[in-house]
């Protein structure tokens, strides 16, 4: 049997060969030696490679027709030997980076090259996802001395909007005489990641990259991706950067290819992004899959609407909805957890003591599931007996609906005078809210504001929020709000019109509000009206507010009264709250 330990040089301390990392397969007793002597090596903690272990290098490199390389910690003592073929190295799994925010590895890597070719592609990318203090690399000349010099490190306070690039790369003739100091150079690029992080952190707290992929066109595509990007500013996530790839399908496995997979990574580690946001819903799989090769914390877009609406929530009513919408995501994703968690609870068999830590969590997702139900339909019911009292009083009641920023409850606000929040930002509204509007003659309507919509608005949500759309369906008029300065106001229509024929509410009479026309250039606005046979309105300027008024009155009141005419009213003060 042959012997698998060498003693690494002189009368030091013996080696075993299994610490030389990469493709060890054909290696000859003496390669071996040769390259497990190199852990005996040091260099200065001051310089990038000297031209003792620059020779040493090429020398056995050269004798095995191999590239090899060494990790050097920042002591300059050799951390790991790895050996790859006469193409590329193949280096060892560092395990996840440690030295926290603001830091790089603590590692650079020296390596040769035997064929002439300047750093490659795969070296600066190992740079990036790495986060090595440097990439160094000579060429290993057919005397076996070293040659050329190339290096590369990070920099980060690169802005990738002026073209700077992301590292820094330059070449030397030779080795020799190489004095620059090596960490005087780490220090002043750490010193720019940490500035960097730190500014991310009070500018917009977790950055990250925005992912879309379409098989589509990539206009409408980038019109998605501008909506996920203002959801991550209302969720709390800094954008620093977004992809979008077109497929003619979508990848099974990583949703985007592989390849750009792997760019994306790159992008998201030379920009210090924390997460991945997917621009349309991943399967449990997927979820899994991506977070396993990127090691980022990712995110879909269900995800990021379903933390809005949890932020949101005000009422108990609010609050159950968004959780059990949450419950249901989330319960097909419980088998997603870390490889380094036990899935046993102990015990033999199949359930009781027995039950993997998955069952657990799924039978207790079922119970709250159930429980969440319960108390909604409790809650649904109350909900009901005040639109029945509301009946019988013979108050029509007026729901308010829309795409996510449309103005909803800043008209409402307008019409009654009220105090709803009114942002602009998306579903700055969340909870339901009824007021009493009064008009001449003593009429008196129950006016609703309801959940804003969006594209892809998750399914789960809209059954959990099914009592809170009923108002919608209940009403005996909708007034369908619409921001007529938006480029993509006929996709927000149909996303409109599509959620109200899933909610049941497409046979109720409807009215087109066109909404901050004052964004608008007065010259459009008969086009506007021509084209989409809605009233334009500013509910920050009251401008066509009385139109709006006289209308509902119209088709609520004077409809029913055989065409008595159009009143011309005004609002009347009198506001309550339902």
């Amino acid at each position: 049997m042959q012997d698998r330990r060498w003693r690494a040089g002189g009368s030091g301390p013996e080696v075993p060969i299994e610490t030389l990392h990469g493709n060890r397969d054909g290696l000859k007793p003496s390669e071996s030696k040769a390259l497990l002597a190199l852990y005996q090596r040091r260099m200065p903690a001051n310089r990038f490679l000297t031209p003792e272990v620059a020779r040493r290098l090429t020398e056995v490199s050269r004798e095995t027709g191999r590239q090899v390389g060494l990790l050097v910690d920042r002591r300059g003592q050799v951390v790991y030997v790895i050996v790859g073929d006469a193409h590329r190295l193949f280096i060892p799994d560092l395990s996840r980076h440690r030295a926290g925010a603001g830091r790089f590895r603590g590692l650079r890597l020296l390596h040769t090259h035997l064929r002439g070719e300047s750093l490659s592609r795969d070296d600066l990318t190992d740079l990036t996802l790495l986060q090595l203090d440097a990439v160094v690399m000579v060429q290993a000349g057919l005397d076996g001395l070293p040659g050329a010099v190339e290096w590369a490190m990070l920099n980060p306070g690169a802005q990738a909007e002026r073209g700077e690039a992301a590292h820094t790369q330059e070449a030397r003739a030779d080795v020799y005489n190489w004095e620059e100091d090596f960490r005087s150079l780490v220090e002043q690029r750490e010193a720019a990641l940490a500035r960097r992080d730190a500014t991310r952190r009070v500018d917009g707290g977790e950055s990250c990259l925005v992912v879309g992929v379409t098989t589509g066109p990539a206009t409408s595509a980038h019109a998605s991706l501008d909506e996920l990007e203002r959801l991550c500013d209302t969720a709390g996530l800094l954008v620093v950067d977004r992809v979008l790839q077109v497929r003619r399908q979508v990848d099974g496995r990583f949703v985007i290819g592989e390849g750009k997979l792997q760019e994306v990574l790159v992008r998201a580690m030379q920009l210090g992004a924390h997460a991945l946001v997917f621009d349309q819903e991943l399967s449990p799989s997927q979820l899994r899959n991506v977070a396993e090769a990127t090691e980022l914390k990712v995110l879909d877009r269900t995800q990021v609407i379903l933390d809005i609406f949890a932020r949101r929530a005000k009422t108990r009513e609010g609050k159950l909805q968004v959780e059990l919408a949450q419950l249901r995501y989330r319960k097909p994703r419980l088998a997603i957890m870390p490889t380094a968690m036990s899935r046993l609870t102990g015990g033999i068999g199949g359930v009781g003591p027995g039950e993997t830590k998955l069952e657990i969590n799924r039978r207790r997702a079922d119970e709250r599931e159930t429980r969440l139900e319960r108390e909604l339909k409790d809650l649904e019911k109350h909900r009901a007996l005040r639109r029945k009292s509301r009946d019988k009083a013979g108050l029509p009641g007026v729901a308010i609906v829309g795409y996510t920023n449309a103005g909803k409850s800043t008209l409402l606000n307008a019409m009654t005078n009220a105090s709803v929040d009114a942002e602009d930002k998306l579903f700055a509204t969340l909870d339901p809210t009824s007021r009493r509007l009064r008009f001449p003659e003593h009429r008196e309507i129950i006016l609703t504001d309801t959940v804003g919509f969006i594209r892809n608005l998750p399914k789960d949500l809209i059954h959990a929020f099914r009592s809170t759309l009923e108002e919608a369906k209940e009403a005996e008029l909708i007034l369908h709000v619409m921001d007529a300065s938006s480029p993509e106001v006929d996709v927000h229509k149909l996303e409109v019109e599509k959620t109200l024929e899933r909610i049941g509410a497409e046979a109720i009479p409807r009215m087109l509000v066109l909404n901050k026309v004052d964004a608008v250039d007065p010259a459009l606005w008969s086009a506007l009206r021509e084209r989409y046979g809605g009233l334009l309105v500013s509910a920050r300027s009251r401008e066509g507010l009385d139109a709006l008024l006289g209308e509902i009155e119209r088709r609520l009141f004077l409809q029913r009264a055989d065409g008595e005419g159009e009143s011309g009213l005004h609002l009347v003060s009198e506001v309550g709250e339902e």
